[in-house]
């Protein structure tokens, strides 16, 4: 068997280690097996379950724990070598081992809080209740983005860097840096406000006086953010703009208001004290008007071509589109009222006196 191993220049596989290593590699394939099918059947059982927890955990070590496996099974197949083969290279086992290990874990968590940031918000969508998606998506973000600066120190710190002295070096060149960096910084910093703050999150519709910025939250990055315009156009926003500008956010009104002046011609001033009263009624009855806000109909103006009032009142509904419905329907209520006491809508009009002249003679 020596002969014919030498002959195809395969004489390490003579060696008396060798069975060792088969064996390790094939006990290492065998639990890699069993632990992808274990894995498998468990989150076939936790689908059947009401508890969505157990089928995060088992989906964030589907990948990882194989990985596992195989890490610690090469590093033990490695150190059989080891002892019998005088090899330098076999002395970064040990290391390499560690990190992998290190690297795993790190995929385990980093997986298990994006699935768990997800599912958080999937849950409080399904049961109706109301969930903070942006606070829900910046913690999670921050979670993930911890668990790398760990698992980075902790590589190095195996193969043997200080780390002390990293951090150090870091200081002093994270000044550099923020000066090179500062406009990354200020969006960073920006996005880190609006995810503390919450002057608006995903889905809200803001708009800017100070600047042209209106349309739907789409996205928060902690570079940008991402609003939809009404015409359907992105619009790229660096977060830093947000602590220099005023934000409006529509979404989070109480109420639509309906701000009206409506003119009448002189000619019907006498109907102008019953038209208002009709009015104010129709509106205090009306089923999509809120009667507990301010509601005032009042004549307030003796204009150029008519005699002004004016409406100001609230509507019960936000929702952009219902309330032009209402604003319609209230604004021909008004000039059915206007009708039935006989007078008029005012219109501009000019009236041209012209004086006699005398006879000729």
């Amino acid at each position: 068997m020596k002969e014919l191993a030498d002959r195809f220049g395969l004489a390490f596989l003579a060696e008396p280690w060798m069975p060792k290593l088969l064996i390790a590699i094939t006990v290492t394939a065998v639990l890699n097996f069993a632990a992808s099918w274990l894995l498998g059947k468990a989150a076939r059982v936790a689908e059947r379950t009401s508890n969505a927890w157990d089928d995060i955990l088992i989906r964030s070590a589907k990948q990882s724990l194989p990985a596992l496996i195989w890490v610690v099974g090469i590093a033990a197949a490695a150190g059989i070598v080891r002892r019998h083969v005088d090899d330098p290279l076999f002395d970064m086992v040990g290391p390499l081992r560690d990190v992998g290990v290190v690297v795993c874990l790190g995929w385990f968590i980093f997986r298990l809080i994006r699935l768990a940031g997800n599912r958080y918000i999937e849950v409080r969508v399904e049961k109706g209740e109301e969930v903070d998606k942006t606070t829900v998506d910046a913690l999670s973000k921050l979670g993930r983005l911890s668990v790398v600066i760990v698992m980075t120190l902790m590589i190095m710190q195996t193969l043997g860097f200080s780390v002390s002295g990293v951090l150090a070096a870091g200081g002093i060149g994270g000044i550099a840096v923020g000066f090179a960096a500062k406009d990354l910084l200020a969006n960073f910093f920006g996005g880190l406000t609006i995810y503390m703050d919450r002057p608006f999150s995903v889905g809200e519709w803001i708009r800017s006086p100070d600047k042209q910025i209106e349309g739907t939250v789409e996205a928060i990055s902690w570079r940008h953010t991402r609003i939809r315009a009404f015409n359907k156009n992105p619009i790229y926003v660096p977060n830093a703009v947000f602590t220099t500008i005023v934000v409006e956010n529509p979404s989070r009104m109480s109420h639509r208001r309906i701000k009206e002046t409506i003119g009448i011609r002189y000619e019907d001033i006498a109907k102008m004290a019953p038209i208002v009263a009709e009015v104010k009624g129709m509106l205090q009855a009306h089923p999509e008007i809120d009667a507990t806000q301010t509601l005032i109909v009042n004549f307030n103006e003796f204009a150029d071509s008519s005699v002004n009032f004016f409406i100001y009142t609230f509507t019960k509904t936000k929702e952009w589109v219902h309330y032009h419905q209402v604003k319609q329907d209230v604004l021909l209520k008004v000039a059915d009222i206007i009708a039935h006491h006989g007078a008029e809508i005012a219109f501009p009009t000019r009236t041209l006196h012209i004086e006699g002249q005398a006879s000729m003679q």
